[in-house]
C-alpha cells in the first residue's frame, strides 16, 4: 500500500477497532494484525486462469464470477444460446476437486429446468426402502458444490420457489427434515431472453438471490476466431493441464479476504447513501434491500483482493454498483436501463466518497 492513495482507509480515516474510532461494534474488517492475503489472491488466480482458458473473450464475466464465488454469491446469466454460459459453469465446477470425498459430493451438477419440473426433482426426496421398512433421504441435484440451473424461469414459480432456502440458507427441507448443503455451494443459473412465451419471469424475491445478473456481450472478432482456430482442443477435458483448487482452499480464501480486506466507514456510508438515493428516486418503483448491501461488502472485498488491494475504494463501489442493485429495482414505464438509473443515482455518492476521502488524506498529512 502506498501512503499517497486518497483514497486507502488507513491513511484517511480511523479504521473501526482504532483508538479513532471508538466502539469497534457491527465492523466488517476488525482485526489485531494483518490478514495474509496472498494465498487467497493466489486461489483466484488459479481458478481464473482455468476459466479464461474455457472462456475465451470473457474476462469481464470471469472476474465477476470469481467475485461471486468469493463473495458467497450466486450468479444469473442471461444471454442467447450458444454464448457460452453453460461451458462457463462446467468450467468452473471442474476447477474445483473435493479435498473432502467422504461427503460424496459432485463438483458440478445440472439441473434442466422445464415446465413440468417438481420441486422434488431439485431437492430430493424420501424413498421407502422394503428391506428394512424405513425411509431413507434421496439427495437431489441441488447436493453439489457448483450447481447450473439452466433456464430457470422456464419451470413453474412452485419450483423456482424450492431454490429460495437452497441459496439464502443452503439447506433444503423435505418431509419436515432440513438437509443442510455443503458450505461452498454455488449456484450459476442462466435465462433466455429469447422465447418468452410460456416461461415464468423471476420475481424480485426470487432475483434478490443473486448477487449478480450478467448479461454476456457477443465476444469480439478476434475472440470469436481463437474459438473456431481451437475447437478441435476443445473437444477434450478442459483446462487438463492447470493446476485446480480444492475446496477447502476456497472456504479459506473467503475467509480471509472477509478478515483481511478493509472496509472503510466512508464506503459503508456511501453505499447507504445510494440505497436511499434509489428509493427515493421517481424512476424507481421499488428500491433496493438492506439486504443487498450486505451482500455488497463481500463482494467489495473481492474485487478489492483481485485488484491487488487491501481496501475497498470509490471504484469498486462504481464498478459493482449497477451489477448489484440493477436487477433487485422494480423502473417506473418509460424509465432507462436499470443500469442506467444505478449509475446516475451513483454519481453524486461516489463523487462526495471521493472528496472525503481526498481530505482525510490531506488532513493527515
Amino acid at each position: 500500500m502506498t501512503p499517497d492513495n486518497p483514497e486507502n482507509p488507513r491513511s484517511n480515516v480511523a479504521l473501526p477497532g482504532s483508538p479513532e474510532a471508538g466502539s469497534p461494534s457491527g465492523s466488517l474488517t476488525d482485526e489485531a494484525s494483518p490478514v495474509e492475503l496472498s494465498p487467497a489472491a493466489d486461489v483466484a488466480h488459479r481458478l481464473g486462469e482455468r476459466l479464461r482458458d474455457a472462456m475465451l473473450g470473457r474476462d469481464e464475466v470471469v472476474e465477476l464470477v470469481l467475485v461471486a464465488l468469493l463473495a458467497d454469491g450466486h450468479v444469473l446469466l442471461e444471454d442467447y444460446p450458444g454464448s457460452g454460459k453453460t461451458t462457463l459453469a462446467k468450467a468452473l465446477g471442474a476447477a474445483i476437486f473435493d479435498d473432502q470425498p467422504d461427503d460424496q459430493l459432485p463438483g458440478f451438477r445440472r439441473i434442466q429446468f422445464t415446465p413440468d419440473l417438481l420441486p422434488s426433482d431439485v431437492t430430493g426426496v424420501m424413498v421407502f426402502e422394503p428391506a428394512t421398512a424405513t425411509f431413507h433421504f434421496r439427495r437431489g441435484p441441488i447436493f453439489a458444490h457448483v450447481v447450473l440451473a439452466d433456464e430457470i424461469n422456464r419451470t413453474s414459480p412452485k419450483v423456482q420457489a424450492a431454490m429460495l432456502e437452497a441459496m439464502a440458507e443452503k439447506q433444503v427441507t423435505v418431509d419436515d427434515r432440513t438437509h443442510p448443503l455443503d458450505r461452498l455451494f454455488f449456484v450459476i443459473a442462466t435465462q433466455n431472453p429469447l422465447d418468452l412465451a410460456g416461461t415464468y419471469p423471476l420475481p424480485l424475491s426470487q432475483l434478490d438471490r443473486f448477487l449478480f445478473k450478467i448479461r454476456m456481450i457477443p465476444i469480439s472478432r478476434q475472440a470469436e476466431l481463437e474459438v473456431l482456430q481451437s475447437w478441435r482442443q476443445r473437444l477434450e477435458p478442459p483446462c487438463s493441464d492447470l493446476p485446480r483448487v480444492g475446496r477447502g482452499e476456497v472456504l479459506a480464501a473467503r475467509e480471509r479476504l472477509r478478515r483481511g480486506v478493509r472496509v472503510s466507514p466512508l464506503v459503508q456510508e456511501c453505499l447507504v447513501d445510494l440505497a436511499q438515493a434509489l428509493r427515493q428516486d421517481r424512476r424507481v418503483r421499488q428500491g433496493v434491500s438492506t439486504r443487498s448491501l450486505v451482500l455488497a461488502l463481500p463482494a467489495l472485498q473481492a474485487r478489492a483482493m483481485l485488484h491487488g488491494r487491501d481496501y475497498v475504494s470509490s471504484e469498486d463501489v462504481a464498478a459493482l454498483a449497477p451489477r448489484i442493485f440493477a436487477h433487485r429495482m422494480e423502473l417506473a414505464p418509460g424509465a432507462p436501463e436499470a443500469e442506467e438509473v444505478v449509475r446516475s443515482c451513483a454519481a453524486p455518492t461516489l463523487e462526495q466518497l471521493a472528496r472525503r476521502t481526498r481530505l482525510g488524506w490531506r488532513g493527515a498529512r
